[in-house]
This record gives structure tokens, C-alpha cells and sequence, in this order.
């Protein structure tokens, strides 16, 4: 008997009505001769819903509180998606974070899973039912809730399909597949069958918010295959898994773009050993991830340091960074919210030269100035102004026919 672990999104069970239809595929599924076990997020819009009160309390909620607050969206979800399947005759358990074993760290809103105990998920299989977990959460040793970050649920699953040697991990969310580019910017964008793990990582890592990054390394790591899928119809979807030779086939995959970018510039900044460590180190130690950086020439003994994070982490990052600004006497800092990085992804690019100077060939014929770049053996980023983001994509898309029309007529030539 197969056991396939399925992954079911906020827009998935957005309502009682989409849960009762996602409970029909889970128990179609399970009477085909497979055991499954389901992790779901929480319903729509719940967890922002849930933000939005703590808002009201404080602006600054104390980490474990909050955890405490925005884990109970995927309680509901997964105690509503078990009553739904038991109405239509299947046995069933709904399971929390805590409840299935998964110990993490105590890092709250971005724990790490550390081991999970499936001796009760093992358990609830072996008397042959369907089993639903809450997705996004965890517990420390000292069994205080933690949750993953956005897009834990991802995680979950895909740590659960290692834990059990599943044979299949089934992301089921609101779009076919992963596509060449964000189907709401790009008219035309081509839908891919397969994808690397490396190159999905880059995209997932660069805006594309259909898998969280953490799960797709924990995909790679274990040799989980992956099949990205829509929950509202039956097509086939898109494949993440090892894949041989894919060069040969697509120079580009695909134009990833994140508005959730935050540009900041130390102005002024002592040019001596160890004052880059002494920045770059203190945001590290809060789990604060720095993106693009660049250290401007000097001038004189000073010189400017200009870098790019996530713009969740910027309400910490400036207590962190007024702190250094005292201690190394740099003379000002400058955020700036109203950028965005645009990006190509590609395995082919380690072999095919030239391809950095199309994007940025792209961009010029747009008017679209450049602010940052950075690259990497399968990617390069550029950050722009924020309100020529789906602009940029949409003509970087163009320049490497990424279109599902170009991509039929190359096939005829």
C-alpha cells in the first residue's frame, strides 16, 4: 500500500465548501488502496485575520504570544476537514503540530523542525485511517507552540514525507503548476511539467510563492519528489525533482519578482577590518537574512554599504541596526520600501554565456534602471523601482520567449 502525503493551501479550504471538495479527493484517494496523510493551512484568510487582532493589542506582540495566536488558524482548519471526511465514511484524526511530534527549535514565527515522533502518526496509519495535521507548527521541548514562517505548511508536509518515506508529497494549491512566470502579470505565461530542485529553490527563494524555500531544500535533501497541483481541477500539475540534462532543454525556466524587499544604506560607514562582520553578524544572530550586497569606494577613511532584506524582518532590523549605527559611529541609515527584485532562473545559464546581458538588455529597452545585481551559477537578480516590477517581468519574460505561444512556435521550427 503507497502512502502519499497531500498539502492543501489557505485558498484550498477557503470555505466549508472547498473543504467538503478537498475531503472527497482525500477519500477518493484512500479507496484507490493508498494511505494518506493531509496537512492543512489555515482556512483563507484566517492567519492574516489573526495578525490583524494582535495589531490591535500591540504593534511589538511578544514571539511566543503571537505563535500562541496565529497557530490556532490550522486547528480549525484541520478539526472541519476531519468532520468532513467521517460524514463521508472514512476514518479519520485530526492531529496538531504537538500532537504528531514535531519538535523544533525555539525560534518563534520561524522555527526549524529539529525531529519529529511519528510513533502516533505511525500508529493512526496502521489502523487504517486518514490522517490530518495542522500544518505551519511545532512544539518546543519545553512544549511551547512554535510556528515555521510563511509558508511553513510546506515544510510541514515535506518533512512528514522524509519522516515517513512517503512516495509521493502532493502540493495542492490555487494555480496548475509553476509557470514561467506569475500567471496574474504575464498573459502568456508556459506552464513547465518538471523543474529542478535547485532552480525551484531559486525561484521559490526570489518571490515565486507557490513552495516556501525550506521545504523544497528539505525536498532535495531526502529525495522527496514533488507535484504542484491545483486543488479545483485534475490536471497534472508541475513536477520538482532531480532532473538530468534539463540545460539542454530551457536556458531560462522562469522570471521570478518579490515586492517584499527592503533596501538599506549605511551612509558613512569606517572603512577598517571587521566592521562588515560587525554588521553582517549582528543581523545573523536574529535570523535576519541579507540578500544583495554592496560596499560603495571609499572616500577618505569612510566608505557606504548598501544591502537588501525581507521586508517582515525591518521592524527588527532597524532596533538591531540603531544599535550599530552608535557603536561604529556610522553617520545615517536610509530604508528605502519602494524597490523590488526582479529575477531570472535557469540551470542552463552555467553553459550558455550572454544570458545576464539579455535580461539586462531587456530591462534597458523597458527604461527600466538597475539599482543592485547579484548572480549565482542559475540565477540573476535585479533590484528596481517598486512600481516597474511588472513591467520588468513582463519584458524579461518576453526576451527569452518564455510565452506558452513562442514556446509552440519554436517547437514547430
Amino acid at each position: 500500500m503507497g502512502l502519499t502525503i497531500q498539502k492543501y493551501g489557505g485558498t484550498s479550504v477557503a470555505n466549508t465548501e472547498r473543504i467538503n471538495e478537498v475531503a472527497k479527493r482525500i477519500v477518493e484517494r484512500k479507496r484507490a488502496g493508498e494511505q494518506v496523510v493531509a496537512v492543512v493551512s489555515a482556512m483563507g484568510d484566517t492567519t492574516d485575520k489573526l495578525i490583524g487582532l494582535s495589531k490591535e493589542i500591540t504593534e511589538s506582540p511578544p514571539e511566543r504570544e503571537y505563535d500562541m495566536l496565529i497557530s490556532t488558524g490550522e486547528q480549525i482548519s484541520v478539526a472541519l476537514l476531519a468532520m468532513a471526511i467521517n460524514e463521508l465514511g472514512e476514518d479519520v484524526v485530526s492531529l496538531t503540530g504537538s500532537q504528531v511530534g514535531i519538535i523544533t527549535d525555539d525560534l518563534h514565527t520561524k522555527a526549524k523542525i529539529l525531529e519529529i515522533d511519528a510513533s502516533r502518526l505511525e500508529k493512526e496509519l496502521a489502523a487504517d485511517k486518514i490522517v490530518v495535521v495542522a500544518g505551519f507548527q511545532g512544539v518546543t521541548i519545553n512544549n511551547d507552540i512554535t510556528t515555521l514562517g510563511r509558508g511553513g505548511s510546506d515544510t510541514t508536509a515535506v518533512a512528514l514525507a522524509a519522516k515517513l518515506e512517503a512516495d509521493l508529497c502532493e502540493i495542492y494549491t490555487d494555480v496548475n503548476g509553476i509557470y514561467t512566470a506569475d500567471p496574474r502579470v504575464v498573459e502568456n505565461p508556459t506552464k513547465l511539467s518538471e523543474i529542478s530542485y535547485d532552480e525551484m529553490l531559486e525561484m521559490a527563494s526570489l518571490g515565486a510563492q507557490v513552495l516556501q524555500p525550506r521545504s523544497v531544500e528539505f525536498a532535495k535533501q531526502y529525495g522527496i519528489k514533488l507535484a504542484v497541483r491545483s486543488s479545483f481541477n485534475r490536471k497534472s500539475g508541475t513536477y520538482v525533482k532531480e532532473v538530468e540534462k534539463l540545460e539542454e532543454e530551457m536556458v531560462v525556466s522562469g522570471v521570478a519578482c518579490s515586492d517584499e524587499e527592503v533596501k538599506i544604506s549605511l551612509i558613512g560607514v569606517p572603512d577598517r577590518p571587521g566592521i562588515a562582520y560587525h554588521i553582517f553578524n549582528a543581523l545573523a544572530e536574529s535570523c535576519i537574512n541579507v540578500d544583495m550586497i554592496i560596499q560603495n569606494v571609499h572616500r577618505g577613511e569612510i566608505n557606504d554599504i548598501t544591502f537588501t532584506i525581507d521586508k517582515e524582518d525591518l521592524s527588527q532590523a532597524k532596533v538591531i541596526l540603531a544599535k550599530v549605527r552608535e557603536e561604529l559611529s556610522i553617520e545615517d541609515i536610509v530604508y528605502d520600501q519602494e524597490v523590488a527584485k526582479v529575477s531570472i532562473v535557469g540551470a542552463g545559464m552555467v553553459t550558455n554565456p550572454g544570458v545576464a546581458a539579455d535580461m539586462f538588455a531587456a530591462l534597458a529597452e523597458a527604461d527600466i534602471n538597475i539599482q543592485m545585481i547579484s548572480t549565482s551559477e542559475i540565477k540573476v537578480s535585479c533590484l528596481i523601482d517598486k512600481q516597474e516590477a511588472e513591467k520588468a517581468v513582463r519584458a524579461i519574460h518576453s526576451q527569452f520567449n518564455l510565452g506558452s505561444e513562442a514556446r509552440k512556435s519554436d517547437a514547430n521550427v
